[in-house]
């Protein structure tokens, strides 16, 4: 059964820093990678729960995309009951850990 994937407001405002950090208005090749994380985060509304669990928080998933050294983390929390993934925040991989006042 499909999902619906809830883009929050901070992963929003991450999504767009990411497009003009990348250029993607000017660069095909970068509108080509943004279109690609995009995918990959709608892509979770099918089985969201292949992804594995954060280290920092087991309510917590992450989908990663990317290649080295530019991977990328989508963290997103599933709620079963509505049959809802909610996309929380997206980073590059090799921030330092997050907090759980990162992601509210």
């Amino acid at each position: 059964m499909a999902y619906v994937v809830n883009v929050t407001a901070r992963a929003e405002r991450d999504l767009a820093f990411l497009f003009d950090e990348v250029d993607a208005e000017r660069s095909e090749a970068a509108l080509s990678w943004y279109r690609g994380l995009k995918e990959a985060v709608l892509s979770l509304e099918e089985h969201p729960n292949r992804c594995p669990v954060t280290r920092e928080n087991v309510n917590l998933r992450h989908l990663l995309f990317g290649h080295r050294p530019h991977i990328y983390r989508v963290i997103f929390r599933v709620q079963e009951k509505r049959k809802e993934v909610e996309i929380v925040h997206i980073r590059h991989s090799a921030r330092r850990r997050f907090k759980a006042s990162d992601v509210l």
